[in-house]
């Protein structure tokens, strides 16, 4: 895009990385499957391009990126490449059957990159980047390139390896802040300075990818965009390495909102943010903090008596954005145990969860057996039962928590006997002893799947408000090889949650076994 364009042009273009930067989250890891739902979600969102990960790394990243690929129509479908022929190759392998692919190539190119982990100077960094986007650019006609580190690099050199990559086949070039460096003036600046020193700039898109390590990449971002860039890159709830990148809610949101300012917005269908938003928190096993804006459970909630009152008297005192406009809810309707099968399929539609006959009946029997212990089942509860019932119905479930019973207390040894149901259709009860009901039920598992594993996080959070409120628990645990796998289980009784969360992680490290990739590389 010309300089000259900045003004006519209103467009950004959102560029999603849930699925490759946000499972570099420390203690994240998806199943192939888990990737597609969440690729699929991103579809309804209206993103414009979906970086479904890194083919080279794993071979079950290739099947995630591939299948995405394949199936997903509407967006650009991207996969990472380190600028190395095998990844490249690979990368066009997984991408070549979608509508719209792309290519990713990403190079260090500040001087401490080049001198400690590259290990190479400027002229051979410039080559390799040059070769690696011919490489791409051969397969494929969109080809991105990322200088990794852009706002550690000299900026002379950084104008000179974007100009040569534009020249062999780049048509987006990308300004990464991979350490969250930078700050929303000095980067402002640097953008300027590509589009004022960058003479063939005109011939590829401007995109930024911010980290936010000192909690400056939407801001970040949304400098970006004052200044011309026209692509920008993060994650659903500010996932990614280390402290995640641009939440692409508040990027999004803030051009919504502020388009008076900005100049310009997205095609995103902003009603889908809630939902895309709660289904990535209970994939990746992570919850999203009450005051996180535009999604977190306090976002639009009011509890300054002042501010209640010019609340109710007129809405727009105090909140700049209708909640439905990002698919929040505000105050959960209600269901109960006269609530039949027609006015859960109604309720569970509206909240965006589509199910069959045969799925409904077999939901059915535990919505049932939830409203019975709860007074009022709520839609927080609900998107709890299904996520449960995702978690129960994934094909590739190995054991499944079949009951549990413990006994507990100051005056006695704590103590859990517990029966799972094993892959071969029989089950198998043990009892167990712990330092407390949840180690307990955890060493009688153990017992049952004979698998080696190390208990590394244990977290609990309710869904609702009230002593009756479903708790949702989030274990991970570590394998004999250092790998972390997240499971997640939900119940009105904590130790039965506990017990399908730790069931949860064991199969999902059945799953996804040694298949982690091996391979170091970011942004």
């Amino acid at each position: 895009m010309a300089e000259s364009d900045v003004t006519t042009n209103d467009k950004v273009i959102i560029f999603d990385t849930t699925l490759r930067d946000g499972e570099q989250s420390a203690g994240a890891g998806l199943t192939p499957d888990e990737k597609f739902r969440i690729a699929r979600q991103l579809q309804k969102l209206g993103v414009d391009v979906i970086e479904a990960g890194f083919a080279a790394s794993s071979p079950g990243d290739f099947e995630a990126v591939q299948r995405i690929a394949r199936e997903i129509d509407g967006p650009v479908i991207c996969s990472l490449a380190r600028a190395v022929p095998g990844d490249i190759d690979a990368a066009w392998e997984a991408i070549k059957d979608a509508k719209r692919p792309r290519i990713h190539v990403f190079l260090s190119s500040s001087e401490i990159h080049m001198a400690h982990q590259m290990r190479k100077g400027a002229e051979d960094i410039l080559g390799m980047a040059v070769d690696a986007v011919t490489r791409a650019a051969s397969h494929c006609k969109d080809v991105e390139f990322s200088p990794m580190d852009a706002t550690r690099t000299d900026p002379e050199y950084l104008y000179q390896i974007l100009e040569a990559a534009i020249d062999a086949g780049a048509t987006t070039v990308n300004i990464p802040d991979t350490v969250g460096y930078s700050n929303p003036v000095e980067f402002g600046a640097l953008i300027k300075g590509v589009f004022d020193k960058v003479p063939n700039i005109h011939k590829a898109t401007v995109s930024v990818h911010c980290h936010n390590d000192l909690g400056l990449a939407a801001a970040n971002s949304l400098a970006a965009v004052e200044n011309g860039a026209r692509q920008v890159e993060g994650c659903i709830n500010g996932l990614g390495e280390r402290a995640g990148n641009a939440s692409l809610e508040e990027v999004i949101m803030a051009l919504e909102t502020r388009e008076d300012h900005y100049g310009a917005k997205s095609n995103v269908n902003t009603e889908e943010i809630g939902p895309s938003s709660r289904m990535v928190a209970d994939l990746f096993g992570f919850a999203i903090q009450p005051n996180k804006a535009i999604v977190g459970q306090n976002a639009f909630r009011h509890g300054s008596g002042i501010h209640q009152d010019a609340y109710l008297k007129e809405r727009t005192t105090f909140e700049i954005m209708e909640p439905e406009s990002v698919g929040w809810r505000g105050e959960a309707i209600v269901m109960g145990k006269l609530s039949g099968r027609a006015g859960l399929r109604s309720r569970l539609g509206d909240l965006g969860y589509e199910l069959s006959n045969e799925e409904l009946a077999d939901l059915f029997p535990r919505y049932k057996d939830l409203a019975d212990t709860k007074r009022e089942v709520t839609d927080f509860d609900l998107q709890a039962l299904m996520s449960e019932q995702h978690r129960f119905s994934e094909t590739d479930q190995q054991y499944r928590f079949a009951g549990v019973k413990v006994e507990a207390g100051d005056m006695v040894t704590p103590a859990a006997t517990v029966t799972v149901g094993l892959p071969n259709g029989e089950s198998k009860t043990v009892t167990a002893q712990g330092t407390g009901p949840v180690d307990a039920v955890c060493k009688a598992i153990d017992q049952i799947v004979e698998q080696k594993c190390n208990l590394r996080e244990f977290a609990v959070a309710s869904v609702t408000d009230g002593i009756d409120a479903i708790g949702e628990v989030t274990i991970r645990v570590e394998d004999t090889e250092g790998h972390i796998y997240a499971g997640r289980g939900g119940d009105t009784d904590i130790i039965v949650a506990s017990a399908k969360a730790y069931i949860n992680a064991i199969n999902r490290m059945g799953v996804l076994g040694p298949d982690q990739t091996n391979i170091t590389f970011t942004e």
